[in-house]
């Protein structure tokens, strides 16, 4: 089947976004389609099999929606809309993704990059306590820092709390060098890195001498209420259930909660309830808590990680014959 797309109203620039350097993006729809695409005076003209060629089209027509709106155009972007036309939901990806979430410390622009994101984001927003599960990758831990610190800036919180439990993948805390502090580091480093991104290494310091940035191991939550602040607990899926509702009943006046994890990278001893899981199941229907489950079409890594997550996603499938975890979203959680 040959179909042909009229490009003649669009700009150089429009030109140079939808092909990308050397033709890549063209080269990448090509391959992911099935199809042959050829320019020849502004009409460009496509070749493959009907359901291939279909897609082709309604993918980059999608495409130059996004440029005319100056939204980015990379490989990733291109992916995730040629998945979206796949799945029979072009809807998705024609979605505008261009609302500024935070700056960094060196001016670097942060925005959604999937409608997985957008929904995190805005239930995050419109939430005190979120939960959002998903695999790595999905920038679950980093849009939370991004929130955190512009709720810190807008004087919306007093300080920041991030945390995460000290489990071992694989190593013993006791083989570490240092004292305790040192041995709890590597496991907390993640979420300075995260905070040095939004606030510079010279500021993070200082805020949390002021005490207004805390990174602390989970076990140093216990017996706090936390009050006027923005909490972060990353890698909740290797909570137990007595420490996740534990941290769940620190929450103080005027303060917003942001869990995250991963359910399907637990480090937790066989046989322990893992606590987010249990959490997920047990809180999705009440009210004020916001439940995000971000998916492989979300991972906003390099292109490899998301062939990554979906191999061992369909191993894991074959291997159990089970439905992976689904949480139902709260109400509030969910975009229309």
């Amino acid at each position: 089947m040959n179909r042909t797309l009229d490009l003649s109203s669009q700009t150089m620039d429009a030109y140079m976004a939808l092909f990308g350097m050397n033709d890549q993006h063209i080269s990448l729809i090509e391959q992911e389609c099935n199809v042959v695409i050829s320019l020849h005076e502004n009409v460009l003209s496509f070749s493959g099999e009907e359901t291939d060629t279909e897609q082709a089209v309604q993918s980059v027509r999608i495409l130059l929606e996004m440029i005319s709106r100056h939204e980015p155009v990379d490989r990733l972007r291109i992916r995730y809309v040629l998945s979206a036309v796949k799945d029979g939901d072009p809807g998705i990806a024609d979605t505008e993704l261009n609302a500024l979430i935070a700056v960094t410390h060196r001016g670097k622009q942060i925005r959604c990059k999937t409608l997985g994101q957008m929904q995190y984001v805005n239930t995050v927003r419109s939430h005190d306590l979120t939960f959002a599960v998903g695999p790595a990758g999905t920038g679950k831990t980093y849009l939370a820092m991004a929130l955190a610190v512009v709720a810190l800036k807008n004087k919306e919180v007093e300080r920041v709390i991030l945390t995460r439990p000290a489990v071992e993948a694989g190593e013993k805390l006791g083989f570490l060098p240092g004292d305790l502090t040192q041995k709890v580091d590597p496991y907390l480093r993640p979420l300075f890195d995260a905070l040095y991104d939004f606030m510079g290494p010279d500021a993070v310091p200082r805020l949390v001498e002021r005490g207004i940035v805390e990174v602390a191991p989970l076990a140093y939550m216990r017996g706090r209420t936390l009050s006027d602040a923005f909490i972060i607990l990353d890698e909740a899926q290797n909570t137990t259930s007595e420490q996740m509702k534990m941290f769940l009943t620190r929450m103080g006046f005027r303060s917003r909660m942001v869990v995250t994890g991963d359910l399907t990278q637990t480090d937790l001893p066989d046989g322990t309830q893992c606590g987010l899981s249990e959490a997920v199941q047990l809180l999705q229907e009440i009210e004020g808590i916001g439940i995000v489950e971000l998916t492989a079409k979300d991972i906003v890594r390099h292109e490899l990680v998301q062939r990554i997550v979906q191999a061992y996603e369909s191993k894991r499938s074959v291997q159990s014959g089970t439905r992976q975890i689904k949480p139902a979203f709260h109400p509030k959680g969910t975009l229309s």
